[in-house]
């Protein structure tokens, strides 16, 4: 009996019951009817094994005992308390109360087959949507896997497009830089036929001209071979001798013209180039225009001078040596009309590149350096140049910021206020022949350009390159060279 008690001690079988208790107390609530009942039947097993050994040792004990041995504690405890039990239980339900607790119970038996088919019913029905519900899902992950080997095979394709499309795009790049090439090519070839047309239109001036010359002196031989005295005497005292024309005077008209449109290109071709080039450097797109309009004008003033020098030189060279029946002018005029190469335009544009340094209306980062404009520089110097040429000469309209707006000279930018009277600044000058207007200039015309100019002047500082004293020196003497240190060789 004592190994029996033992082992029920060590066994913790009351422990466990009250844990179990407490676990189905807590999950009461949240498990299913079925979990419930089970747990309850669980708990009424270990109870009954914990009485069965109960009574095992109850039955050693007395055993133990004897016969008379315990015998009033059964009397009085435990055959009571089992009658009592069993009385209880007889007397609380009676013969109807127990038919009607079977019926009950053989229907509530009933219902519980019904739940139960009912229930084995749903659960296959769960289990068949299940079925269907994986079978679905099966289907799904087999279109998505169709799905992913064709974006698979779509990438693919795309990179192997993308690699044929870059293949494209060198192939196209070398094509455009090739057609570039040819197009240079065709530009130099271009420029080449437009030097040999014009050599062959001044080989055609110089024949014209020399036709005439000959004309001239064959009239002037057969006059001379004249026997009759009459002819020699009206010719030797007729006051008025007309003189022969010479290259100018033939080709005026022409060059008239050439130059003209040379000047019009000067706007529309180097004047965009040299803008697009400032405004890498310089965002104001009025100081660039202004630099640009400084630029030409300087050009003209240096080219003028520039050819008042050279005209006295070849004066000076051809006196001593003159003799026909035109005057020295019109042969120095001549002469310089046949040898525009002679023209040092270099120097021009270092003058040109040295005044604007100077100039104290034109402001600019000290990393710019005019000569990235010597291109317009050096054909507005040619052009001025040849221009002084013609009879009367071409030249620019005085300008100066804050004038009265001329419709007849100059026309408005496409940022100007277009009622405003007064010119703010310029942006291509007028070319003028005397006082007509040959080619009518570009201005910006703003309100308040007066004010906004005095405003400029004294308030923001200006930013200009001084010469040092070595290129100022330089720059001073060839703007004051003497006509007399003018010598043959520099013809």
């Amino acid at each position: 009996m004592a190994d029996t008690l033992r082992r029920l001690t060590n066994t913790s079988s009351f422990s466990v019951l009250q844990d179990k208790l407490e676990s189905w107390h807590k999950d009461y609530h949240v498990i299913s009817c079925d979990q419930n009942l089970n747990r309850c039947c669980e708990l009424i097993e270990l109870t009954a094994k914990i009485q069965g050994q109960l009574f095992a040792i109850l039955n050693h004990t007395a055993a133990e005992g004897g016969h008379y041995a315990g015998v009033d504690t059964l009397k009085t405890r435990l055959l009571p308390w089992l009658g009592t039990c069993f009385s209880v239980a007889r007397s609380s339900v009676s013969d109807d109360t127990s038919l009607q607790l079977i019926q009950d119970s053989a229907e509530k038996d009933r219902k519980i087959r019904e739940l139960s088919v009912s229930h084995e019913s749903d659960m296959q029905k769960v289990e068949t949507q299940l079925c269907s519900t994986h079978l679905q899902l099966e289907s799904v992950r087999a279109e998505l896997m169709d799905a992913q080997r064709e974006l698979d095979e779509t990438k693919s394709k795309s990179a192997t497009t993308l690699l044929a499309t870059e293949d494209e795009i060198l192939q196209l790049k070398a094509d455009l830089r090739s057609a570039h090439e040819q197009m240079e090519t065709y530009k130099r070839r271009t420029s080449a036929l437009d030097d040999y047309e014009r050599q062959i239109r001044l080989l055609r001036e110089e024949v014209s001209y020399l036709s005439a010359e000959k004309a001239t002196l064959q009239e002037r031989l057969v006059r001379s071979r004249s026997p009759s005295p009459l002819p020699r005497l009206s010719r030797s005292s007729s006051p008025v001798r007309s003189e022969s024309p010479t290259r100018a005077q033939l080709t005026h008209s022409s060059r008239h013209a050439r130059l003209v449109s040379r000047f019009s290109d000067l706007y529309a071709v180097e004047r965009v180039e040299a803008q697009s080039v400032l405004r890498r450097y310089i965002t104001d797109l009025e100081m660039v225009q202004r630099i640009i309009f400084t630029a030409v004008v300087e050009s003209f003033q240096t080219a003028k001078l520039a050819y008042r020098q050279f005209k006295l030189r070849v004066r000076k060279t051809l006196s001593s040596s003159h003799f026909g029946p035109e005057s020295l002018e019109n042969a120095a005029v001549d002469y310089i009309v046949r040898n525009l190469d002679l023209y040092d335009v270099q120097a021009s544009i270092d003058e040109v590149i040295n005044a604007m340094n100077v100039n104290p209306r034109i402001s600019y980062p000290p990393e710019v350096d005019f000569v990235l404009i010597s291109a317009i520089i050096r054909e507005t110097c040619r052009v001025a140049f040849a221009m002084q040429t013609l009879d009367p000469p071409l030249d620019l309209a005085f300008a100066s910021d804050g004038e009265l707006y001329n419709d007849s000279r100059y026309r408005r930018s496409y940022d100007s206020e277009f009622t405003a009277p007064l010119v703010m600044y310029h942006v291509w000058p007028a070319l003028v022949e005397g006082n007509i207007v040959i080619v009518k200039g570009e201005a910006v015309t703003r309100r308040g350009a007066l004010w906004s100019r005095s405003r400029s002047r004294s308030v923001s500082p200006v930013r200009s390159r001084s010469l040092s004293p070595s290129r100022s020196l330089a720059y001073r003497s060839k703007r004051s060279l003497s006509p007399e240190r003018l010598t043959a060789r520099h013809l």
